[in-house]
């Protein structure tokens, strides 16, 4: 609210992104009630309002900086609740520990080798790529989703890792961090996906994914503060305000709604707006 008075035009400011509060709120809470990032739902207005491929980018990271942080900070607290309480669903989180230090840093290491190599990075930039790119992944990643809701039939969920996870939850945060650098979604969806269909409880797998997205946003938005300065702040003013209202919103719609109805239908939502952002 500061920030906003201290502008030299504020209402004006309002006019014109005001707006924008609304597509943070339904990007949050999608980003945090699937394990999706809010890249998803930001990238296809940012396409349609001509922005360049990095300020497009960078907008995002910095939007999900507010709103990931909120859902992490929620359902972080939702998991030390469960262990106070020594509540049953407390034994099917009780891995949470382990895939974030399986994961975070391998994200971070992998989003940093490809912000780093700056001229692959340019090259990746262009617009057709990246829009190519951010379809097929979303469409991929759509597939997924839906997939996951047959997944989840049964009630009996896995509450240990095996060798086989902690081998592939390395690799996937370092592919799916690589991927967060070019894309600002990536490796929360990855995460989420894997361990759905490893059998692992839905929100847990939901969780855990958007802490490792929170964690993978702010290691990668410095880059875009220091060496690309490439963030639109209007737009992050408003939508990283309603993206906030959405991080924390989202546990409650995915605690009150059927996980199975709430993925089936953000996974044909992902799909539609990965089909539009094809250029062609």
């Amino acid at each position: 609210m500061a920030i906003f008075i201290c502008q030299a035009n504020p209402w004006g400011l309002l006019k014109d992104f005001g707006p924008f509060a609304f597509l943070g709120v339904i990007g949050a809470i999608f980003a945090n009630s699937t394990g999706a990032g809010g890249g998803v739902v930001f990238m296809p207005f940012f396409n349609q309002l001509g922005f360049s491929v990095t300020t497009s980018v960078a907008t995002s990271f910095a939007i999900q900086c507010c709103g990931m942080t909120a859902g992490a900070l929620t359902w972080y607290a939702y998991f030390k609740q469960l262990t106070a309480h020594k509540l049953t669903e407390a034994q099917e989180w009780s891995v949470l520990p382990k895939v974030l230090i399986l994961t975070i840093p391998a994200s971070m290491i992998g989003l940093w080798l490809v912000q780093l190599n700056s001229q692959s990075l340019e090259q990746l930039s262009d617009p057709d790529t990246l829009h190519l790119g951010f379809g097929i992944f979303s469409m991929g990643l759509s597939l997924g989703i839906i997939a996951s809701v047959f997944w989840v039939k049964t009630q009996s969920f896995n509450k240990s890792l095996c060798l086989i996870d902690y081998v592939s939850l390395s690799m996937i945060g370092l592919l799916g961090g690589g991927i967060t650098a070019w894309l600002s979604i990536g490796v929360g969806e990855l995460i989420a996906v894997y361990l759905i269909a490893r059998r692992f409880n839905v929100a847990f797998a939901i969780a855990a994914a958007v802490i490792v997205s929170a964690v993978t946003v702010w290691a990668g938005i410095v880059y875009h503060l220091f060496v690309t300065s490439a963030v639109y702040w209007p737009v992050v003013l408003f939508a990283g305000a309603g993206a906030i209202i959405g991080g924390v919103l989202a546990k409650k719609l995915v605690l009150y709604f059927s996980p199975k109805n709430l993925k089936l239908f953000f996974g044909v939502w992902i799909f539609i707006l990965g089909l539009t952002s094809l250029p062609f």
